[in-house]
């Protein structure tokens, strides 16, 4: 009985763990003109130490993303990825002065059925933000996912940190925001009614904010029907 229940637990366990999984990226924060900027993209859950591997069981679930770079001028470049062992890789080189965001977006995964864990059956909708800043003209970063949510860094203090939560183009009141660093440590905070949050970086450490909203409206994916479309956007923040 007692192997029972724990096989029971480890299967809800394992698969929680896999539904709580995301992607982001990493890059320096910091570019130089005309040297090339390598981006990483990750999938796994970065505070309990999980990157998976991009041949293994869970990675190729995710990998049919896009990956953008948007310069200061509003150009938007499509970046061609490479894989690696545990991460894709893109390069970009700046050719101007500025901010500089990276976007990844993947509205392109199979609808997963997970009623025998009570969640329901749902469509997953991944988006990802990075900051590249290339001299000291700081700007925000460019939101550009209007049929999801998204995360903007809003320029200021190098002490705080103030982000912007937006879904579907509009300010996502009210809503959970998660902060990870290493060695399980996270906090969660919420959006005011205009969808910011500030925080500080008490360490020089990664940092991985996650973000998600439910959307309650359902529909049909390549030819599976679903409840719901479970987003989620993360931003990195790399000392």
């Amino acid at each position: 009985m007692k192997k029972t229940l724990l096989s029971i637990f480890l299967i809800l366990f394992v698969s929680a763990q896999t539904f709580a999984h995301y992607l982001w990226i990493e890059t320096k924060p910091t570019g130089k003109l005309n040297t090339e900027q390598e981006v990483k993209v990750y999938f796994g859950e970065y505070t309990y130490g999980v990157i998976e591997k991009v041949q293994g069981e869970n990675f190729p679930n995710v990998k049919d993303f896009s990956l953008w770079v948007v310069d200061p001028s509003g150009n938007k470049t499509k970046l061609k990825i490479t894989p690696s062992e545990d991460y894709y890789k893109a390069l970009f080189t700046p050719k101007i002065a500025g901010t500089y965001t990276v976007l990844l977006n993947n509205d392109n995964i199979d609808v997963i059925d997970y009623t025998q864990y009570n969640f329901g059956i749902f469509k997953t909708h991944y988006h990802s933000v990075a900051k590249v800043q290339v001299g000291k003209d700081k700007h925000d970063t460019v939101i550009q996912n209007e049929k999801g949510i998204t995360v903007k860094h809003i320029s200021g203090s190098d002490e705080d940190v103030k982000l912007q939560v937006i879904y579907k183009n509009k300010p996502l009141a009210k809503n959970e925001v998660k902060i990870y660093v290493a060695d399980l440590w996270s906090k969660t905070l919420e959006t005011d009614e205009n969808g910011f949050v500030s925080f500080k970086l008490p360490w020089e450490t990664k940092y991985i904010i996650e973000t998600t909203h439910k959307e309650e409206v359902p529909g049909k994916f390549k030819g599976k029907e679903y409840e719901f479309i479970w987003h989620c956007a993360t931003y990195t923040i790399i000392p």
